[in-house]
């Protein structure tokens, strides 16, 4: 089953909460990151089969506009990221996470 990476970017903390809250709870995906991303601005990142993902994206995004002052800068989805690109982006299952994983 083809593993798929989606990443919401948000502008301010109240929004990639929303985000990050409700994609969990929309679909069956793994939360596999949050960080800064510059400026204020925020970044989550889930994993999961592509239909989950998708399902979680739009759930993110939603909760996220409707957020205290809720903007999505940017978002995508990667429906079969290969190997060698979880080695340069903290996109992974870690140690961390792993007991979460879907």
């Amino acid at each position: 089953m083809p593993v798929a990476v989606g990443v919401i970017q948000t502008d301010g903390f109240p929004p990639v909460l929303a985000a990050a809250d409700a994609m969990v709870k929309e679909a069956a995906v793994t939360l596999v990151s949050y960080d800064k991303a510059e400026r204020g601005q925020f970044f989550v990142a889930v994993r999961g089969p592509v239909a989950e993902v998708k399902r979680s994206m739009t759930a993110g995004m939603e909760a996220a506009e409707q957020a205290y002052n809720g903007k999505v800068l940017t978002h995508y989805m990667i429906p079969n990221p290969p190997e060698n690109l979880e080695s340069v982006l903290p996109i992974a299952y870690s140690e961390d996470v792993e007991a979460f994983r879907v």
